[in-house]
């Protein structure tokens, strides 16, 4: 049981009192809120993004892991968890980006699953095993991908790239409408 006072943030009334493992549930659930910029149906959480929150030397420690090295929406997603973390009463709450262990879509919850095929987006499948070096290779990879307004599995990629490099775009060859798919890595 963690009986510790935190003792950084004698400004702000609603945390000058509470127990290091209050801080932890009350930064938590604000991490929780915080959305993906270029999929809002998703939280940093239900993404697999949102990996730890701690209590570190008195402050709110939060790590992240981008979905992708160099990852154009991990500077929102920083900014938009320092800002909600903020709101939530930990003015000197710091984020960490992690790159080890590399985020793999399996982490996304089964929750965030249903939220994309909700959106209209297609969720990744199970992510492919690998071990050692990653060969380079120029085709289009291979899928199991269902169109998500109709179910037909008859579809077929129109781009490698959707609007965001971590999703595919596919068209339905039975309904005829275009759909994003969440890459599997």
């Amino acid at each position: 049981m963690v009986t510790a006072m935190l003792e950084t943030y004698p400004t702000d009334t609603r945390t000058a009192d509470i127990t290091d493992a209050e801080a932890i549930d009350r930064a938590w659930a604000a991490a929780e809120r915080v959305t993906d910029p270029e999929m809002p149906m998703l939280t940093l959480l239900d993404l697999g993004v949102l990996r730890d929150v701690t209590i570190e030397n008195g402050h709110v420690v939060t790590t992240i892991t981008p979905t992708y090295s160099g990852c154009p929406a991990m500077a929102t997603m920083r900014d938009d968890l320092q800002r909600e973390l903020l709101e939530a009463g930990f003015p000197d709450a710091e984020v960490r980006v992690s790159l080890t262990p590399a985020w793999t879509s399996d982490w996304i919850t089964e929750r965030g699953r249903q939220a994309l095929k909700d959106a209209g987006i297609s969720p990744p499948g199970s992510a492919p095993v690998r071990t050692g070096p990653v060969a380079l290779t120029l085709m289009p990879t291979r899928r199991a991908v269902t169109c998500v307004l109709c179910g037909s599995d008859n579809v077929r990629l129109s781009s490698e790239f959707g609007a965001t490099a971590c999703k595919a775009m596919y068209q339905c060859n039975d309904c005829l409408e275009p759909f994003d798919h969440v890459k599997e890595i």
